[in-house]
């Protein structure tokens, strides 16, 4: 461990789920909380994960993997522990699990279910045309079914008792993910119905509100204060710009975010995180006052997202969660020196006066070296504090 780290240690007076619970109320905290794997998109991939283990001589032997698609890791307490992290999936894991080595050196834990089968062209595939790795891949495309037979109500209770096993054993912050931000990324046809049958449009967010009140309820119910926070999840924006109108956005999807960040704030203390990717500056207003208090992965990298415009212009009013190291241009290609020099800027830009939780933008790819994992961690925490 860094020198660096072992000195500021002594310099924490909070426990991690109070520092970030203080952070996103903009209230005076001993230091910036810092996150590595709370959501599937401010993560790391399960084959950068096993470099990082390796190359911090912990053992490889037991790697989960909670997404299957983004083949994500579990990122385990000793790694938590290491980088100062305060916060903590909930994911309870599969019922059932089994060993797969895609290839090499790497085994990692997946659902007992899965039925992974080498292909032709030496690409893993699972099921006639859907989720494919490609020979050498770190991810798969496409999609995969429900590998467990749960109902909805087995699933939360599942997740309210993790839920309840990390507020009584740990002092990490988690939040409950699932939930649908009213507008589909992914369906070009549904994004051309907002112009040419907005009735739609508007019918099916209504099905899908009714639907979420009804889960939410639950979740609320179940889990209380042992969670922190509800996520949200749409990406508005490309790397260039915004992928709907902003005003078709405002009439059809944001009444429907406003009504589920309105019950959520009037039935709970939680707060509304919401997953959007790209450039989604002229979102952010509104979605502000629908009730979103916490933004993620603040792709700083896209166009009109400078972290400068964004803390000045909405810094006092909502928290950024992300944006602390440039993953398309640093993390990925950049020297060790590169990466601390770009953490160190952008965390002097969004610390100051709170609102900001250390993450880089979005998940740690597979092919990124375990030093920069480590100089961007590790920058941060000697960075973070006030």
């Amino acid at each position: 461990m860094n020198s660096f780290n072992t000195i500021n240690k002594k310099n924490e007076t909070m426990k991690s789920r109070e520092r970030v619970i203080r952070t996103i109320n903009h209230q005076s905290v001993d230091r910036m909380p810092i996150d590595l794997g709370v959501h599937y998109s401010t993560g790391i991939s399960a084959f950068a994960y096993w470099n990082l283990r390796k190359y911090l001589g912990l053992t490889t032997e037991h790697i989960d993997i909670p997404d299957m698609s983004q083949f994500l890791a579990r990122v385990d307490d000793d790694i938590l522990e290491r980088f100062h992290c305060d916060c903590k999936l909930l994911n309870p894991g599969w019922a059932k699990t089994k060993l797969w080595n895609p290839r090499g050196e790497y085994n990692f834990n997946i659902p007992a279910t899965a039925k992974l089968k080498l292909q032709g062209d030496n690409s893993w595939g699972y099921g006639e045309g859907m989720a494919k790795m490609p020979q050498g891949g770190f991810f798969f495309d496409g999609s995969f079914p429900v590998f467990e037979d749960q109902t909805e109500d087995e699933m939360i209770k599942r997740y309210a008792k993790e839920a309840e096993r990390i507020y009584k054993e740990t002092d990490y912050y988690t939040m409950f993910i699932g939930y649908h931000a009213y507008f589909k990324c992914d369906d070009i046809d549904w994004q051309c119905k907002m112009i040419t049958d907005p009735e739609e449009i508007i019918e099916e967010n209504e099905r899908i509100h009714k639907a979420q009140i009804k889960s939410v309820t639950k979740v609320i119910k179940t889990m209380g204060n042992n969670i922190q926070a509800i996520a949200i999840n749409s990406d508005l924006g490309s790397q260039n710009g915004p992928l709907c109108r902003p005003t078709l956005y405002d009439d059809l999807c944001a009444p429907y975010v406003k009504k589920f960040c309105d019950f959520v704030h009037q039935n709970s203390d939680l707060k509304i995180f919401i997953h959007s990717c790209g450039s989604i500056k002229p979102f952010i207003p509104t979605l502000i006052d629908c009730g979103v208090d916490i933004f993620n992965p603040v792709q700083i990298s896209a166009r009109d997202m400078d972290p400068e415009e964004l803390k000045r212009e909405f810094g006092a009013k909502a928290t950024f969660w992300g944006g602390g190291c440039n993953t398309q241009q640093v993390l990925n290609s950049g020297t060790v020196k590169d990466v601390e020099n770009n953490v160190r800027q952008l965390i002097k830009i969004l610390k100051p006066g709170g609102g900001f939780v250390f993450n880089q933008v979005h998940n740690i790819m597979g092919d990124i070296k375990p030093e920069n994992i480590v100089a961007m961690l590790d920058t941060a925490y000697e960075e973070s504090f006030f």
